[in-house]
């Protein structure tokens, strides 16, 4: 729904970049992109992050979220880059940031995601 691209992923430092091309659909006051979606590009990307630490797991649930608005996030490119910063077996915990096109920083989040493995 929101145009994911992957842009980097590296597995080594457990971080994930991905790019979306958010339109005006997703806005309120004209451009200033609605924080709910702000906040679901970040849970993707903090949770993409979890995925390359290991290939048995199958999903990451979001147990809680908190996302820091810093300036307006407008419509257009956006970079995401989310990391894990400490893991165990079931649970992750996770951040991430949110830049313009111009790479200004507008949003960052911190997440704690339950790590669900295949049998």
């Amino acid at each position: 729904m929101l145009g994911a691209r992957f842009v980097a992923i590296d597995s080594a430092a457990r971080t994930c970049t991905m790019e979306f091309d958010i339109s005006r659909d997703f806005c309120h006051s004209i451009d200033i992109v609605q924080g709910g979606f702000v906040t679901a590009m970040l849970d993707a990307a903090m949770s993409h992050a979890v995925f390359v630490m290991a290939d048995d797991i199958a999903s990451v649930s979001s147990l809680e979220i908190k996302t820091t608005y810093l300036e307006p996030t407008r419509a257009g490119r956006l970079r995401v880059e989310g990391c894990v910063i400490k893991s165990g077996y079931k649970i992750a915990f996770m951040e991430g940031r949110v830049y313009d096109a111009a790479g200004t920083l507008t949003a960052t989040g911190s997440t704690v995601g339950k790590v669900i493995r295949r049998s």
